[in-house]
């Protein structure tokens, strides 16, 4: 028997449907060790070396830990593709020391070709990641566990200072300073109403009705508008110029943990802490590639299973000749990892993916529609742009009978609706 090791216990679960009976699949709950609650833990004099210890409420799972350990011929630690989940298995190899023969594996979805891969192909723990998680918890500590107390002295107890809030606090302050710090300026916006008198031309809502926008004119004050307006009641219209293109508008990349927590708010309402536990669970039960990523990278078979499902679903009209590919622009991308997607895009939402939550299933499906969108054919809109001039009509021997308004009113009309 082998023993796989992982965070938590939705994913054990999963993956033991994969492994069959040859595998124990045991979670730790997270970190099974950490800095010490009772005192900093960080040794500043000697290179800022962290004295972690064992979590207090995970000593049973220690023991039950060493305890499999021993029995098995391997143990593979199957924790998170990332710092956090390189920490965990770097904790639980020190802590199984000599006593089992351990590897580590990981593998950025959770499905039964991605886990035999990577049991196939163990390796070291990345000793590099580690440290990145190690200076991370360490400046963590030395912020958070030096500064909050004088917080509490200073201002009032129950504040917190940290390696990001603080930052994200001083960010705050200095957008605030600039809002209360800016001028605000007032300035008008005019429409005008015109009916087309042509039955040949009609507005979209075929009342005959265009509302245009004054353009080219700066109004900062009611009396500048009002005095506007009155010209505009008097004054003869005319067409100056008609333009018609075709816009063509591409599909959207598939999620990264950025575009997608940006989504959950703009949609759902929710915290980007909502968003990512959303997607946890969905990772867990093996809906979808790992969810902490900056990477729009796409398999080639993730690709290939995408388009052939747009063909079937909805038809050849809506499939490029050739795949859509996503240029990674962060120059630090990770880009060994891939965007967010399914893991099988035949799971859509409609036919059911087993989730009892209403709340993961709504992610899902925002998820699924979003990578399906991304391998179809752009849409494309007829867009038509009016100029009409203004010419107020003057008494005989005004002063500024030169002046003239310009207005502009503009529309599109969907010739495809491709990815929409």
């Amino acid at each position: 028997m082998d023993l796989v090791v992982v965070e938590s216990p939705t994913k054990a679960k999963t993956l033991s449907k994969f492994l069959g009976k040859d595998f124990e699949v045991m979670a730790t709950m997270g970190h099974i060790k950490d800095l010490p609650k009772s005192k900093l833990g960080v040794d500043i004099e000697n290179n800022f070396k962290p004295d972690y210890v064992p979590v207090v409420k995970r000593e049973d799972i220690i023991s039950e830990l060493i305890r499999q350990a021993k029995k098995a011929k391997k143990v593979f630690l199957a924790s998170d593709p990332d710092r956090e989940g390189e920490a965990i298995s770097s904790h639980v190899k020190e802590i199984l020391g000599k006593r089992a023969n351990v590897f580590r594996i990981s593998f950025h979805e959770i499905t039964k070709d991605a886990v035999e891969e990577a049991v196939k192909n163990p390796r070291d723990v990345d000793e590099n990641l580690v440290d990145a998680q190690t200076g991370r918890r360490v400046l963590d500590r030395l912020v958070g566990y030096e500064l909050s107390p004088l917080l509490w002295k200073k201002v009032r107890r129950g504040l917190s200072a940290g390696r990001v809030q603080s930052v994200a606090v001083r960010l705050i302050v200095e957008k605030e300073r600039e809002r209360e710090a800016f001028k605000i300026e007032e300035f008008w916006e005019i429409y005008v109403s015109l009916k087309q008198s042509t039955p040949e031309v009609k507005s979209a809502d075929t009342s005959g009705v265009f509302v245009f926008q004054l353009i080219k004119q700066e109004v900062k004050d009611k009396k500048r508008a009002d005095e506007i307006a009155a010209e505009l009641k008097k004054s003869n219209y005319t067409v100056a110029e008609v333009k018609k293109r075709e816009v063509i508008k591409s599909s959207y990349p598939p999620f990264t943990t950025s575009t997608i927590s940006q989504a959950g708010a703009r949609l759902f309402g929710w915290s980007a802490k909502r968003t990512m536990r959303a997607a946890q669970k969905l990772y867990e039960e093996g809906l979808i590639t790992y969810h902490r990523t900056d990477s729009f990278n796409i398999s080639q078979g993730a690709i290939a299973k995408a388009r052939e499902f747009i063909k079937k679903t909805y038809g050849e009209k809506y499939l490029p000749e050739s795949p859509k590919y996503y240029k990674t622009t962060s120059k630090v991308a990770q880009e060994a990892h891939e965007a967010i997607r399914p893991t099988d895009v035949n799971k859509n939402p409609t036919s059911g993916v087993g989730l009892d939550s209403p709340e993961v299933k709504r992610l899902y499906d925002l998820i699924f529609r979003r990578f399906v969108a991304c391998q179809m054919t752009a849409s494309i809109y007829d867009e038509t742009v009016i100029d009409v001039q203004a010419q107020p009509t003057r008494q005989v021997g005004s002063a500024d009978t030169w002046r003239v308004y310009l207005l502009r009113a503009s529309g599109q009309i969907m010739k495809f609706d491709g990815w929409r």
